[in-house]
């Protein structure tokens, strides 16, 4: 397919400015089992569970990773962390006049966050900080990354909005959005219906807002994220597909990361490594039987996993929908469920072996 299939009109006020009042207030378009579509509330999602489902959630938690100040030689730069590496080391967007070189200084935030420039490592910059901690660093100087759509600086709502009440694993520059509209009421809620919770971890980066800049897809190269599926989990998620049941994704980067550690046979292990996995039209699903998510952005990558998660058409007419009825879009905004793949792959039997080398999606 061509990154053109997956244009659409949307007009700028309906992306979503600011979370809603409360979390859990937010509209949900259902794509409905036989074909339609329903208006509902994230409220109603509970209802829409069945006893024995498995829900996994994201648990990566966002960093303030953007960093302003300037080069050795007096230009203004920003920089924003896009993985720390160790206490003093991280890859990096750099945004400068012009190019730093490397050997130079950037002088940032605070003395400590000071960084020397060590080199390009593709799109990225390898900085090095005089710091010993540089974690600690980011939480105390550091600027939470708003979405590049969002065209205002964060405010201290952000600071709590643009987290997932369960976000307990450091290391992410964008949030999995999806889960943004739980809260404990809700989460409660889905807890009464006989739903379990799990969780996995992927560290969204900032190229999850990068455009695909190629028209045959098939030369899109997918930027890598890490992700750990824990043998726990992968236990639990092939126990409750043996068993009948749904593992329903709260978030594209969920489908990622189990759809990465899964094996042709439909089985997930054990995983703890880099994905750079690209999902469009015509995958077969192998881990995920549903999926919660917010609207993406035009051509975007997500955009084209849901597209392959729901069917082109039928979610390209729920996108239209969604503009018509005024949905809220992006990362504050409203959500969509799909109840099951257009295309999957059974679990063949209840084996539940775990391993702990890579599955071969991981890289695909």
């Amino acid at each position: 397919m061509q990154r053109t299939d997956f244009t659409y009109d949307l007009p700028p006020e309906l992306i979503a400015q600011r979370p809603a009042e409360r979390r859990a207030e937010s509209r949900l378009l259902c794509l409905e089992p036989d074909g339609g579509l329903a208006d509902r509330r994230i409220t109603d999602f509970p209802a829409l569970l069945n006893s024995g489902d498995l829900l996994v959630l994201n648990d990566a938690r966002v960093i303030p990773a953007r960093l302003r100040g300037q080069k050795d030689t007096g230009g203004q730069v920003e920089v924003l962390i896009e993985r720390v590496l160790d206490s003093r080391e991280a890859l990096a967007q750099v945004r400068a006049s012009k190019p730093p070189k490397p050997g130079s200084r950037l002088l940032l935030a605070s003395e400590s966050l000071c960084a020397e420039v060590l080199g390009r490592e593709g799109e990225f910059y390898r900085l090095r900080f005089e710091t010993e901690d540089l974690q600690a660093e980011l939480e105390q100087h550091g600027e939470l990354p708003l979405p590049p759509y969002i065209e205002r600086q964060p405010a201290s709502e952000d600071l709590e909005r643009y987290q997932t009440v369960f976000a307990r694993v450091p290391g992410a520059v964008a949030a999995p959005t999806a889960g943004l509209h739980f809260d404990e009421a809700l989460l409660a809620a889905v807890a009464a219906r006989g739903v379990e919770a799990g969780f996995v971890t992927l560290h969204v980066g900032a190229g999850t807002f990068q455009p695909v800049r190629v028209d045959d897809l098939g030369e899109h190269r997918m930027h890598s994220e890490r992700l750990n599926v824990g043998e726990d989990l992968a236990r639990r998620i092939n126990a409750t597909r043996a068993a009948g049941h749904r593992v329903v994704a709260v978030g594209t980067t969920v489908v990622r990361a189990l759809e990465s550690a899964a094996t042709d046979d439909g089985r997930v292990h054990a995983f703890n490594g880099e994905t750079q996995l690209f999902i469009t039209p015509g995958y077969r699903f192998k881990a995920v039987d549903a999926l919660l998510t917010n609207f993406h952005l035009p051509e975007s990558t997500l955009l084209m996993l849901v597209s392959a998660f729901g069917g082109y058409e039928r979610v390209m007419a729920a996108y239209r929908h969604a503009v018509e009825q005024r949905y809220r879009f992006f990362s504050y905004g409203d959500a969509m469920f799909l109840p099951s793949p257009v295309s999957s792959v059974p679990l063949i039997t209840p084996r539940l072996t775990t391993v702990s080398s890579p599955p071969p999606n991981a890289t695909a």
